[in-house]
């Protein structure tokens, strides 16, 4: 039966207490969760869907050339107008052959991404990444961030047995309004929650399955008390419904919560348990009956984390910086910057035909002998060690850099040897997710995709390295 072969999770380290939010504003919106995850400056909707979408990729049995879909749900895409998803196949080495599709525009986007794949020839990657934000003074209150990423094939560890759904007009549930970066409602409660617990409960209702029977859901969770009322209805035990939710711990992730909820479900699951997952927007429910049990890579990214003060937080999220750049920087064109996804993405480097010396970016002259050559490219490890590093204080960044400065602080740029089979390649590069002083020549680091600056409107992304410890 078709359903999740292989998945893996990801949430951004640093992490929020209630308790922190309460004190900066007198109380807290934010009911039942008691931390919530924050991305780093550097980090979005895309960079986390390449983090858990790796994870996932390579605890699967496949090759990456064998997929043939690749989706992506989110509310949050880098651009209002501009896909996600083909920077995710050029990021993680997907066949370009792949049919993609972007679901976006509310939280049940991951149920639509999910059926795109349980409907597909062949194996599939389903990833649903998710940063909302809104009025930090209330609406913000609950909003974390992170993501989920599954391997949809045939003969899956965790089939899915039946799906179902239900929609209805509900207006004013949760929106964005058009060019606006804020989430927002009308906070009509009783409306709210009726219109979601109706929806919740016809569409599990019409599922080929008894939801007395579940041992886990994943419900709409907005705040940690949500999905037990949404479930008032239905059959299903408070224990079952705790054990499928994560808001309590990472936040309001949009499109990502159910589908965290599930996989942290499923790892908890023994072979013959059944976890329903149950995720709402945009006056949409989904219903989706999984059996049996996974081993998700990631998941204990869910209790993990670095406490940060809420100053800190106002600043990560860039809600207290002003982003504004003085000076041009140093230009790359558009067209230079396409050329060199490879290096970026997957430290794609040269070896010498005729030294055996390697060059990295593979351009030009031999960096060991200094023929003018073809290059046999390979792809360089993705764990390093740093070889030289310098901090980059307050008001030194190059202009580029300066949007990343004001929200994180200083940070550390080292030369990173990646030793390998083919060789070294030695390169320049930006330390990310560490204090910059606490790094030091030695130490180990692995590859991550980042966001790397902004320009001409158009994010860039690019290889960062992550201390391994």
């Amino acid at each position: 039966m078709r359903g999740i072969a292989a998945a893996g999770a990801y949430v951004p380290r640093f992490r929020l207490s209630a308790d922190e939010l309460a004190d900066a504003w007198g109380t807290s919106h934010a009911s039942g969760v008691e931390r919530k995850a924050v991305p780093s400056a550097d980090e979005d909707a895309l960079t986390m869907a390449v983090a858990a979408a790796e994870r996932a990729l390579d605890a699967a049995a496949l090759d990456r050339v064998e997929l043939t879909l690749a989706a992506a749900a989110t509310t949050t895409p880098p651009l209002e107008e501009g896909e996600l998803v083909p920077r995710l196949v050029r990021a993680l080495d997907l066949p370009a052959s792949a049919a993609t599709a972007t679901e976006t525009g509310h939280t049940a986007a991951g149920a639509a991404a999910l059926s795109r794949a349980l409907d597909a020839d062949g194996p599939a990657l389903v990833v649903a990444a998710d940063c909302p934000e809104g009025d930090p003074a209330e609406a913000d209150h609950p909003f974390g961030a992170g993501a989920a990423a599954f391997v949809v094939a045939d003969d899956a560890a965790a089939p899915v047995a039946d799906a179902a759904w239900h929609t209805d007009e509900t207006p004013g549930v949760r929106f964005r309004e058009r060019g606006d970066g804020d989430v927002q409602g009308l906070d009509i409660t009783t409306y709210q929650r009726d219109a979601v617990r109706g929806a919740v409960t016809e569409a599990v209702s019409a599922l080929d399955v008894d939801p007395d029977g579940a041992d886990a859901a994943a419900v709409h969770q907005p705040d940690g008390r949500f999905p037990y009322r949404a479930t008032g209805d239905l059959p299903l035990s408070n224990e079952a419904v705790a054990a499928g939710t994560v808001v309590d711990r990472v936040g309001d992730a949009g499109a990502a919560t159910v589908p965290l909820g599930l996989l942290a479900a499923l790892d908890g699951a023994g072979d013959g348990d059944l976890t329903l997952a149950v995720p709402y927007g945009g006056g949409t429910a989904a219903a989706f009956a999984v059996e049996g049990s996974l081993s998700v890579a990631g998941i204990d990214d869910l209790d993990g984390g670095t406490e940060i003060d809420y100053a800190t937080y106002l600043r990560e999220r860039g809600y207290v910086v002003s982003g504004e750049v003085s000076g041009g920087g140093a230009h790359v064109s558009l067209p230079n910057w396409r050329r060199s996804l490879d290096q970026r993405y997957r430290l794609v480097a040269g070896k010498c035909p005729e030294c055996g010396g390697v060059t990295f970016p593979p351009e030009g002259a031999c960096q060991s002998c200094h023929a003018r050559v073809e290059f046999e490219a390979f792809e360089a490890p993705r764990t390093g060690t740093i070889r030289a590093l310098t901090v980059i204080g307050q008001g030194g960044a190059p202009p580029e850099f300066a949007e990343l400065q004001q929200r994180d602080g200083a940070y550390a740029v080292a030369v990173v040897a990646l030793e390998g089979e083919d060789g070294t390649a030695t390169l320049p590069a930006q330390i990310t997710d560490a204090d910059p002083e606490s790094v030091a020549v030695g130490d180990e680091v692995r590859a991550t995709v980042r966001r790397i600056y902004e320009q001409e409107g158009v994010p860039r992304y690019g290889v960062k390295f992550e201390p391994t410890e």
